[in-house]
């Protein structure tokens, strides 16, 4: 008990741990709004529910995080630890377990911030000068004949642009002009490909596309001279960049934007199917209006007939019939002048052609034929009598060099016992016995000693 001297104590204002928690959840998402958070991924975890749960850290501190379906579902990539991110989120309290965590709306990787910064400024600047003007851009063709898509030959942009047009509008000629559509060689083969399609004239319009990506995927689109190529085209442009919530510089630049590269194509071409159906009601209202044509042109003879009957045209169809008898004398008078035209025409080219009669024709290749004959066997004459003389000169040359004359000369060739040519005295030793072949017949000798006596 106090005393009335003692100031009375205040009373206790207890609270519990929820309470507690509430009140400070309440206090820092009061305090601290949507705030922008850079760091390092680590623990990462997505169970079977879709949410996204993890740690945010830098060299001093961390702090838990999660994101909750279906923004999870949105990301442009697969967080993994390790990976530096930029996070958009709600600083909060986990009640039950009383711990401070963050409530994620927006991730990306961090160097995205620095690019959409750069991606914003650029934006800012040739909207300044009057790039995005409405009133600058031009209408599409409505029938196009040729259309020059600028992209990756290879990519699956340029395939699902082929298979739609192919399918809406197979009359609508396609060339693709390959270019990179990421890298730092991009936006310069970007740039002088549409310049180089825009001074061609080939072109009814220009479809600049490529598929999907990051923010830095796609920054070869956002390059100010791949805008200010765009603005310049003398060709309408349109662009197909990313997906529906993709968005490049040369999306505002061109003339028109789509959201994809299939809903590009669709946007260039119409609907055979549906032109065709068009057409066939087209068709149906023209049948409609000519027969009702046909009926009043019909009900105005009728009338012009009976005013004729009335107006009594007799003498009228008289001169009608004089002139028509004199026509007629005329036609029959011009026909018979042409038949003798004709006729005299047939008798020149019957004489003409009895004079290249194949009769007359063989007589004459018959003589040329015996006067060839005759030509054929002199030349023959001449080259046997001339092969004749030569032949007989070889001969004589042969025979001055043959050793059958030398033999005819007083000499002879001298065989060993193996009848191989002897061509000195040391291969024929004494007793040998040697054949001499003459000019006319052979002799058999026995080779003497050099010492023997001479008879």
């Amino acid at each position: 008990m106090h005393t009335p001297d003692q100031p009375a104590a205040p009373p206790r204002n207890i609270l519990t741990p929820s309470t507690l928690n509430r009140l400070v959840r309440g206090l820092l998402e009061d305090a601290l709004p949507l705030v922008w958070i850079e760091g390092e991924l680590c623990n990462v975890s997505r169970p079977a529910s879709g949410h996204l749960y993890f740690t945010l850290k830098d060299a001093g501190a961390q702090v838990r995080a999660a994101m909750f379906k279906p923004k999870s579902s949105w990301l442009r990539f697969k967080p993994a630890d390790g990976m530096h991110v930029l996070v958009r989120a709600r600083v909060g309290l986990y009640e039950p377990r009383g711990e401070f965590q963050l409530v994620a709306e927006h991730m990306e990787l961090a160097g995205e911030g620095a690019l959409r910064r750069e991606f914003d400024l650029l934006k800012a600047r040739l909207d300044a000068e009057g790039l995005f003007e409405p009133s600058r851009k031009r209408p599409l063709p409505r029938f196009v004949r040729r259309i020059g898509v600028i992209t990756s030959a290879t990519g699956a942009a340029i395939r699902d642009v082929l298979s739609v047009l192919r399918r809406r509008w197979p009359l609508v000629e396609v060339e693709v002009l390959p270019v990179p559509v990421q890298g730092r060689e991009a936006p310069p083969a970007i740039v002088a490909m549409l310049r180089k399609a825009s001074a061609s004239g080939r072109h009814d319009v220009l479809l600049l596309t490529r598929g999907g990506g990051s923010l830095e995927d796609l920054m070869a689109f956002s390059d100010e001279a791949v805008a200010r190529a765009v603005h310049a085209s003398a060709v309408p442009v349109v662009s197909a960049v990313g997906h529906e919530i993709d968005f490049s510089i040369a999306d505002f630049v061109a003339d028109l934007r789509a959201a994809t590269p299939s809903a590009a194509a669709e946007l260039l071409v119409p609907d055979a199917l549906a032109l065709r159906r068009h057409l066939g009601q087209l068709a149906q209202r023209l049948q409609l209006l000519q027969a009702r044509r046909l009926q009043a042109q019909t009900q105005r003879l009728d009338h012009l007939y009976a005013r004729l009957q009335a107006q009594r045209p007799q003498a009228r169809l008289g001169r009608d019939r004089e002139r028509l008898v004199q026509l007629h004398r005329r036609l029959d008078a011009a026909l018979r002048e042409q038949v003798r035209t004709r006729g005299m025409r047939l008798e020149r080219l019957h004489a003409r052609l009895l004079a290249q009669h194949p009769r007359q024709r063989l007589q004459l290749l018959q003589r040329r034929l015996a006067e060839r004959e005759r030509s054929l066997q002199q030349c023959m004459g001449h080259r046997l009598e001339r092969a004749r003389l030569t032949l007989r000169q070889s001969a004589r040359a042969l025979h001055a060099v043959s050793p059958l004359a030398t033999l005819e000369r007083g000499y002879a060739i001298v065989f060993d016992g193996e009848g191989r040519v002897l061509r000195a005295a040391k291969d024929a030793p004494a007793g040998t016995v040697v054949r001499a072949r003459l000019a006319e017949g052979e002799l058999t000798a026995r080779v003497l000693p050099p010492d023997t006596p001479k008879p």
